[in-house]
């Protein structure tokens, strides 16, 4: 396996990871995945990675701001997801702990996450790659008619903002 950096090529099967992802009910509220310039938009060009072996894509990361406020420019929130068939070998792990190489050769001091507490796997790989819960909002959204709650995990660099 290879990490490499994400781009329009790999977009197909970037998609079709994050709408299997989607589908399970625990990753995230919003809905099916946009057209590639939409997303592309969206997310921070240096920090979006893919996970690949013999031509196929087994997970993605990346990195999107929170905020167009200048004041946060070095905040950004994570996005992980792993192919329902490679799921449990350790590859959003690894995916992870690269993106947050390449935020903080970026000028990202803070990363957060917002993952629902049923995210078991998620919860766990953040928190290896030094994520702290930092709260929790219950009741902050709905998904199919049915209030979820999130917890916010977050990630100090001890490298940049300091």
């Amino acid at each position: 396996m290879k990490i490499e950096l994400l781009t329009k090529r790999h977009w197909p099967q970037v998609k079709a990871i994050y709408e299997s992802g989607v589908a399970t009910g625990n990753a995230n509220f919003t809905h099916p995945a946009t057209q590639w310039n939409n997303w592309d938009n969206a997310h921070v060009k240096t920090c979006r990675l893919v996970a690949i072996e013999n031509d196929e894509v087994l997970g993605w990361a990346a990195l999107a701001a929170v905020s167009d406020n200048c004041v946060f420019t070095g905040v950004a929130e994570d996005s992980v997801y792993v192919a329902e068939n490679s799921r449990g070998k350790g590859i959003g792990k690894q995916l992870l702990k690269e993106i947050v190489k390449s935020s903080e050769e970026n000028n990202f001091w803070t990363l957060e996450s917002r993952i629902f507490p049923e995210n078991i796997a998620s919860i766990k790989i953040h928190e290896e790659n030094g994520f702290r819960i930092v709260g929790s909002r219950e009741r902050i959204g709905q998904l199919h008619g049915i209030w979820r709650d999130t917890l916010l995990l977050e990630r100090r660099s001890i490298i940049v903002g300091i």
